[in-house]
């Protein structure tokens, strides 16, 4: 599936499964690992896991180190394993850094989760939505959701202050005309200061009143300034002890932090782990086993029959231990005591050991669910950690921008008090200064100190408008500047829209597509391998409600149908437990296949691996393997000798490891 031109991969390999050492070089396409069980296969497809990212592999049970070094298209990637008490730790430089897609969909051997999930009748839309971060999802809806509340509040904002605009324009238009007429009227009073100043003497206790009231209307005037920037220091210290108080309810309401819990979940995952991989161990091998018991039971494992073939008859039994096995129905001789046992009683005990695969498989899964719920749990731990640092950090930096306003709003309420102290001696002393001159002057002199009381009252007034004035120009200068911004909020509100519609159909567009890849591939595969009794098999998405805490809440879930054909050419819809055991295999696969497709596997991996395919019959076998080297650069399969005998002769084969 990729574009780029493809070389030939080389794999080193030592101490990995049950390998002591090999080298094997693969082209591109198809390669088979022909040969009967026991023979490394599945270890050569473990150390291609290992070096390809997976935990999932082994050390060989005498060996304390193993390594697998893949190289593709001149780079090599080593990992390095080495027993560690119970676990196994693996260092080095793998080809993905995160294996969990290719674990779930590429890495197809007999144990693997997707495959098995139809034999298990797991939860298949899981397993789709596994490397779906659904968290991160849901965090950046509401991020998202949170900026597009806050655009939304802006653009409203924006809507209240053009409402606002006209009437601030009239209010500046009503400011001018109000300060030219104080202005007019403050050069009139002006003009008759000084006609009356001409005709007479001022004395000094005028001159001093002037001053006085001059320096009144200046006091005044930074009184006024003062007082603005008093209400507006105690509008930010309010605003900021209210996110003060946000903040630490939010911090309150966080779960309380606990030291140590991150490496108790740290601990208790490594336990899982090594306990899966010990699980993994016991089910390939029980594999191993079963296998290699149905197949002395058929008697199709012709190197053990040729071997048994040479055995000497017993004192008890002069007949030749092949023709028990083959001539006997009732009884064979046991391959593994050399005693004569009932064919009824071995198949009893295959049976058991089939019934312990299952339950290893269903304890794997049980492991597997408990380690994500665990990593669920440590990102939520990273998480509320990460979220209660940042609170920490703005209320530290809140709290000492509190405390430098409140030294700021304390000197201006000590300054506005000196200013009140000094506009009240300023005061009295012009009130005093307006007596005397009133008492020792006569009536001009009267009318003079009554026009500079009145010009500097205009004076103080006029100022006071003019600042108005301003104000309200800044205003309006203000939303027009911030109106400009208006189109962009509206584009960003737009995209936001878009991202979110996109977040919140992703999960569902997954969904659908993994059933329609499923279905559509299922379709295909069954008329190839011609299950003569099946109709269809495909995969249904459905709402349903389910429990949620306290609440139901709709759920996606995946419903797999299975249509059958009667005898008679009826169609009729049968149950998954009624899938033989090659029907189960197939379906499993091709929903594994379909995993693949649907997160794009093969963007970052171009391998698939597969085995215990030993349930379909050899032609079944090679339709499918051929099917499945359609989707995928390197396909390797292993495959018992007489089921690799049905591939085309253009693969490579690999017959000794």
């Amino acid at each position: 599936m990729s574009s780029k031109l493809l070389q030939s991969a080389t794999l080193e390999v030592e101490n990995v499964g049950g390998i002591d050492q090999t080298e094997v070089g693969i082209k591109p396409g198809i390669t088979v690992l022909s040969g009967r069980n026991a023979t490394n296969r599945t270890s050569l497809l473990q150390a291609f896991m290992a070096a390809l990212g997976s935990e999932r592999a082994s050390l060989k049970a005498d060996a304390d180190t193993g390594r697998a070094a893949l190289t593709l298209n001149d780079e090599t990637y080593v990992r390095r394993l080495e027993r560690s008490g119970n676990h196994i730790r693996m260092e080095g430089n793998p080809f993905l850094d995160d294996p969990t897609l290719a674990d779930l969909f590429a890495f197809l051997l007999e144990s693997n989760e997707a495959r098995r999930a139809v034999t298990t009748e797991g939860d298949l839309r899981e397993l789709v939505l596994r490397p779906v971060d659904t968290e991160a999802i849901e965090r950046e809806i509401q991020q998202l959701s949170d900026e597009k509340d806050e655009v939304t509040t802006e653009l409203e904002r924006l809507e209240e202050l053009k409402r606002d605009l006209p009437d601030l324009e009239q209010e500046r238009n009503q400011l001018i005309e109000r300060i030219e007429a104080k202005r007019t009227e403050l050069d009139e009073v002006k003009s008759e200061i000084e006609e009356t100043d001409d005709t007479n003497e001022r004395s000094a206790e005028e001159d001093e009143l002037e001053e006085r009231l001059d320096e009144l209307s200046k006091l005044r005037s930074s009184l006024e300034d003062v007082r603005f920037d008093i209400e507006t220091e105690r509008e930010s210290l309010d605003a900021l002890q209210s996110d003060r108080e946000s903040l630490a309810n939010e911090k309150d309401s966080l779960p309380a932090a606990d030291p140590d819990a991150k490496a108790a979940i740290e601990d208790e995952i490594e336990q899982l782990q090594s306990r899966t991989k010990s699980l993994d161990r016991a089910v390939r091998q029980l594999q191993d086993i079963v296998q290699f018991n149905e197949e002395m039971l058929k008697g199709t494992h012709p190197e053990v029959r040729e071997a048994l073939a040479n055995v000497d008859v017993s004192a008890n039994n002069t007949e030749a231990v092949t023709d028990q096995l083959l001539e006997n129905d009732d009884s064979v001789l046991c391959w593994t005591c050399g005693s004569e046992v009932a064919s009824e009683q071995i198949e009893t005990t295959v049976d058991q050991l089939r019934s312990l695969h299952t339950s290893k498989l269903s304890q794997q899964k049980d492991l597997e669910e408990q380690m994500r719920d665990l990593r669920a749990e440590r990102r939520q731990l990273a998480s509320t950690r990460e979220r209660r640092h940042s609170i920490e950090s703005q209320l530290d930096e809140i709290s000492t921008e509190i405390v430098s306003r409140e030294e700021n709003l304390e000197k201006l309420e000590s300054h506005q008090e000196e200013l009140k102290s000094k506009i009240e001696e300023t005061e009295a002393d012009a009130e005093a200064l307006e007596a005397k001159v009133a008492s020792a002057s006569d009536d001009d002199q009267s009318k003079l100190v009554e026009l500079n009381k009145r010009a500097n009252d205009l004076e103080f007034k006029l100022g006071r408008l003019e600042r108005d004035r301003e104000s309200i120009g800044e205003q309006i200068e203000e939303i027009e500047s911030t109106l400009e911004r208006e189109s962009t909020l509206e584009d960003r509100r737009e995209e936001i829209r878009e991202e979110l519609e996109g977040l919140r159909t992703r999960i569902e567009r997954i969904e659908r597509d993994a059933v329609d890849s499923f279905n559509e591939h299922m379709e295909t595969v069954l008329d190839v391998l011609d299950y003569s009794n099946i109709e269809r098999i495909w995969l249904e998405r459905v709402e349903r409600q389910v429990q949620q805490g306290r609440r139901k809440v709709d759920r996606a879930e995946f419903d797999l149908h299975v249509v059958r054909t009667s005898e008679n050419g009826r169609t009729y819809e049968d149950t998954i437990d009624h899938l033989s055991e090659s029907e189960r295999e197939v379906t499993g696969l091709i929903f594994a296949l379909a995993g693949y497709l649907v997160h794009e596997v093969y963007e970052d991996l171009p391998f698939v691996l597969l085995d215990s395919l030993e349930s379909l019959d050899s032609d079944r076998i090679a339709s499918l393997v051929e099917y499945f080297g359609e989707y995928c650069d390197y396909l390797v399969v292993a495959l018992l000798p007489e089921d690799s005998q049905a591939l085309a002769d253009d693969h490579q084969f690999i017959e000794s490891i």
